[in-house]
């Protein structure tokens, strides 16, 4: 007889939320237990997430210990800076599963520069593909954990893109740049004058230019972990008029001798066993409206010639593999399931 895991969800009425219970709503080892927000306490969850039918009439709870205790599995999908606190008065028994930024930083002093906060602290990373030297990747540290960090959107975009290239040694990480094409769901709900869908249609822009994107020192622990020995990233993330979706497009400067065929035998070594990523065949470019509804990252590789650079580029769907999926897919591992159950491989289209 399977086990069955009662779970969840603080957050309940964001895009996370409910992504996190659309895909929960097709895993077989689970029973979606509470469902919990804030400002929308006492709703019922269709006025908020009308695409999940089977939950229509269930009504979102205020976030509390009390609500949240006693569940196998809890997922928070809250704003930077309140799971913390959440956390806390949940015991080891509790899995419990970041999906904000409060606990993927290692070094406190990058949370504070770029979130301007106290650091909560560090959990187990839940990017289970992410390379940590010698062949071993980060799913191994993730089996019977109690806790576990989601990483940033962009950062599993754009970390899967790059680290092969930078474990085989093929660039050089200290000349990196990356430029992605956004979702506006990665915004996340909250209602401001330049998500509204008169500003957005028919517009691309750019946003924390400079060097200011949270998701920077993110994506140099990644790498470094990876095996770079130091890491210089130019970031700059650009919302386009889609809902879901990152387009990411990485360079980096190639070390002399390296050459295309160098370049996919690293990626294909890498990334041959994965489920869950797919360098497509030579020729073919990702597609963010391939990777919708799946926990598929599409990836292809490219070497320009004359200016001597790697150039990758990868797809996911944010909601998914950015955020949800990987969640879910971290679950599965911690709790000793097939790390595949539940999640969709297939996209959607047109």
């Amino acid at each position: 007889m399977s086990t069955t895991y009662t779970v969840a969800v603080a957050g309940a009425s964001g895009y996370a939320g409910g992504e996190v219970l659309r895909l929960l709503l097709q895993h077989p080892h689970v029973r979606i237990g509470a469902l919990t927000a804030a400002s929308s306490a006492g709703s019922r969850l269709v006025e908020h997430q009308p695409h999940l039918v089977a939950l229509h009439d269930r009504v979102i709870e205020a976030t509390t210990p009390e609500t949240l205790a006693g569940h196998d599995v809890v997922f928070l999908g809250l704003p930077h800076g309140e799971s913390g606190k959440v956390a806390a008065a949940l015991g080891p028994d509790t899995l419990v599963i970041d999906c904000g930024a409060d606990h993927r930083l290692e070094n406190a002093a990058d949370w504070v520069e770029y979130y301007g906060s106290e650091h909560a602290g560090t959990w187990p990373y839940g990017l289970p593909e992410l390379f940590t030297g010698d062949g071993v990747t980060q799913r191994a540290a993730l089996a019977d954990v109690s806790r576990i960090a989601v990483p940033g959107c962009n950062v599993t975009a754009v970390t899967l893109g790059l680290q092969p290239a930078v474990a085989a040694g093929l660039v050089e990480s200290t000349d990196i740049v990356a430029v992605l094409a956004n979702g506006y769901s990665g915004a996340g709900k909250a209602a401001k004058p330049h998500l509204l869908a008169s500003e957005g249609l028919g517009s691309a822009v750019p946003y924390a230019v400079g060097g200011s994107h949270r998701h920077i020192p993110e994506i140099v622990q990644n790498l470094t972990r990876a095996g770079a020995a130091e890491v210089s990233l130019s970031f700059t993330p650009t919302l386009v008029p889609m809902s879901r979706g990152i387009l990411a497009t990485a360079t980096a400067r190639l070390r002399p001798g390296t050459d295309v065929a160098a370049v996919r035998e690293a990626y294909v070594k890498a990334y041959d066993a994965e489920p869950f990523i797919h360098l497509l065949p030579e020729g073919v470019w990702p597609t963010t409206a391939a990777t919708l509804g799946s926990n598929q990252v599409h990836l292809q590789v490219a070497v320009d010639e004359k200016v001597g650079r790697l150039v990758t580029v990868t797809a996911i769907d944010n909601l998914v593999k950015g955020t949800a999926g990987g969640a879910i897919q971290s679950m599965n591992l911690a709790l000793g399931l097939p790390e595949t159950t539940g999640l969709p491989t297939e996209g959607v289209a047109p």
